[in-house]
């Protein structure tokens, strides 16, 4: 059996006059498309009915403002569409390593990298190497270049300086702050850290 298409005028008419029911409909309805879209745009760490939520929140919060010029599934895409992408955005502005994001073989050289009892040399350097570079994932580009070409390609100010056409006072201060930046995702990695 096909399923009766939904009158999307007069399900808008009865959730403007807050019938929970024509909401819910509604949500049904928008379901499909919306979730194509979060799937489609999909954050790092988020979960697609988290987002589809959103989504959902925004459309009520504003439903006032649609006045009918294009059909209510274009509207509703443009606000699924960026809701993802705003969050996307504040996820590159903001981004975080947790306990939770490194394998099995990564939180084994985390432990024992951040034990101050343990002496000895971590032994898996791919593992090493894979947290490292998740680490350096949580900084911006610039940061990320700078402690590349300084501690791990051994560069010195006057060659960075060549490569990035910064000031030797640029590539200091960067260098410092992203290094500041590293020491706080560590201790906030350490804090996450089971039984730390």
């Amino acid at each position: 059996m096909a399923e009766e298409a939904l009158d999307v005028a007069a399900c808008l008419e009865r959730v403007r006059e807050r019938d929970e029911a024509a909401a819910r409909e509604l949500v049904d309805h928008l379901y499909p498309l919306v979730i194509k879209i979060v799937r489609a745009h999909l954050p790092w760490r988020m979960s697609e009915e988290d987002l589809a939520q959103d989504v959902y929140l925004k459309m009520f919060a504003n439903l006032q403002q649609y006045r009918g010029e294009m059909p209510f599934e274009h509207w509703v895409s443009r606000i699924a569409v960026t809701t993802c992408i705003d969050k996307l955005r504040y996820q590159k502005r903001r981004p975080e390593l947790r306990w939770a994001d490194l394998g099995e073989k990564e939180a084994e050289v985390m432990e024992a990298t951040l034990k101050t009892d343990t002496e000895g040399s971590v032994t898996d350097g791919e593992s090493a190497r894979e947290v490292l570079n998740k680490l350096l994932g949580s900084l911006g580009p610039q940061d990320r270049l700078v402690i590349r070409l300084l501690d791990l390609e051994q560069k010195s100010v006057a060659e960075i300086m060549e490569i990035t056409g910064w000031k030797a006072s640029a590539v200091k201060v960067r260098a410092h702050r992203a290094r500041k930046k590293l020491k706080k995702h560590l201790e906030d990695l350490e804090k996450g850290m089971p039984n730390g």
